[in-house]
């Protein structure tokens, strides 16, 4: 008899709590049993005294844990948690928004999210966030875990060293600034994610070669983390990658990465393609929105565009993808099988927004293949 899903009617997800804060952890449980969904089936003050109490009492569906505590901290006991017992965790911690760096090591180690908390305010901010701590711990029970559980990879070579790859700095030569120039008129790509996007879009990034028409991005993440994540993409990848600035100027070769906080579109002037980024209320509860930018291309770029959806809870770049493909644009949607979260591309496949639903593995392949086009 197959075991019932965590979340389901009637049976709720179970959540363990790992703070060495006394205070962190009754409010976070005073939050949580307000939820008829979720179960707080344990707390403990450090990681070590919480994987004696999972082994001997049973693993929970959902693990919440700071990042600094005594005689271990988070990310190390996430590891080792990944790799001897793979369970969905979100991180809840003050470091992390401060340290973006912090954030990124989380998120590479396997963590599901990473939610930020206040260093003064905190009930209130918790009990302000209930619906989205539920909603979080929710898609977080029903993740899939195999894919965060991935090992790390081998660390990659630094860009100077990937064959064909220009040296930072390089300038290039006049024909390729033409060929910039006529393909930048020709053809972009925009992609959007959420949920288990920053290892999905590493993955996808790392196998594109620098020839590819110009790329722009929106990865849902906090104000402050999308610089760094930029910064590691770009050592990572053969692409010249960055965090968008307002009137930047979409050019092959380069991906441009939404500002935490803040909504990237893109517009056209005359034969060329640039960034706009703009504040504004939050769509489909973010900001920045992959909807505002699918939007934008489906307006500027019509059917000389690619529009690509990744694994993320809700529905956010769903109706962006339809109006893509209207437009004439290709469209692409990450498969249930290779989504840590398959709720963003299910509702545009839905709607009828993808053209083709791909694995994760064969979306790299898939740009090369349009950019020849």
């Amino acid at each position: 008899m197959m075991s019932p899903v965590p979340g389901a009617s009637g049976s709720p997800v179970r959540v363990f709590i790992v703070d060495d804060s006394a205070v962190v952890r009754q409010v976070l449980q005073a939050v949580l049993a307000r939820d008829p969904g979720v179960q707080v089936v344990g707390v403990a003050p450090d990681p070590l005294f919480a994987l004696q109490r999972m082994q001997r009492e049973g693993w929970p569906d959902v693990l919440i844990l700071d990042v600094e505590m005594p005689r271990m901290d988070g990310i190390t006991f996430l590891r080792k948690i990944m790799q001897e017992h793979p369970l969905p965790v979100i991180i809840c911690s003050t470091l992390t928004e401060k340290g973006a760096q912090l954030t990124l090591d989380a998120l590479a180690a396997g963590a599901f999210s990473v939610l930020t908390k206040p260093r003064v305010g905190l009930k209130d901010f918790l009990v302000e966030s209930t619906a989205e701590f539920g909603q979080t711990i929710r898609a977080a029970a029903r993740a899939n875990t195999s894919h965060l559980a991935q090992s790390a990879r081998a660390a990659r070579p630094p860009k100077s060293s990937v064959p064909g790859a220009p040296a930072a700095g390089a300038q290039a030569a006049p024909g390729a600034a033409l060929l910039a120039l006529h393909e930048s008129t020709e053809k972009i790509i925009a992609m959007g994610m959420s949920t288990g996007g920053t290892t999905a879009l590493e993955r996808v990034l790392v196998e594109l070669p620098a020839t590819l028409p110009a790329i722009a991005v929106v990865q849902h993440m906090p104000e402050k983390f999308t610089a760094a994540f930029a910064e590691r993409l770009d050592r990572l990848c053969a692409l010249q990658v960055r965090e968008a600035r307002d009137g930047d100027r979409l050019l092959p070769g380069t991906v441009l990465i939404a500002p935490g906080g803040r909504h990237l579109q893109v517009r056209r002037s005359g034969a060329q393609y640039h960034a706009e980024v703009r504040d504004g209320p939050p769509v489909n509860r973010h900001r920045p929105s992959v909807d505002v930018l699918f939007r934008s291309v489906a307006q500027c770029a019509g059917r000389n565009a690619l529009g690509i959806l990744m694994t993320g809870m809700g529905d956010d770049g769903a109706r962006g993808l339809v109006q893509m493909r209207e437009a004439g644009a290709r469209t692409i949607a990450q498969d249930e099988a290779s989504s840590v979260v398959f709720g963003m591309p299910r509702e545009a496949i839905r709607m009828g927004g993808a053209e083709r639903v791909l694995g994760l593995s064969e979306i790299p392949g898939a740009m090369i293949e349009y950019s020849r086009r």
